[in-house]
């Protein structure tokens, strides 16, 4: 198996809890500049235990960054991942003779 399917494979695994792409869809809404842990948590209303096992989770996936400024943990998108990831999910889009379903 290739190391790009892997790893592909690894991030639609992590997408793959309804929390987690909640947490991904908040943080891409908060763009560069990221989404603070504490807002994440409080927009969905879970212990920071189980929010903290779910960041990780999408951070080793390589779909979001962290950063710390002083004791506030920030996360956001890596956007070049998840445009890789959806780019390899259409690169062989209609190479079976289908026209049209593009």
């Amino acid at each position: 198996m290739s190391s790009k399917l892997d790893r592909h494979a690894e991030q639609l695994s992590a997408l793959g809890h309804p929390v987690r792409l909640s947490i991904l869809r908040l943080v891409v809404q908060g763009g560069d500049g990221g989404t603070s842990a504490g807002d994440i948590q409080a927009h969905l209303k879970m212990p920071a235990s189980t929010l903290s096992h779910h960041l990780k989770r999408l951070t080793e996936g390589g779909l979001m960054k962290s950063r710390s400024e002083g004791t506030f943990h920030y996360y956001s998108a890596d956007y070049a991942a998840l445009r890789a990831l959806t780019d390899y999910l259409w690169e062989d889009c209609c190479k079976r003779g289908k026209k049209g379903c593009c």
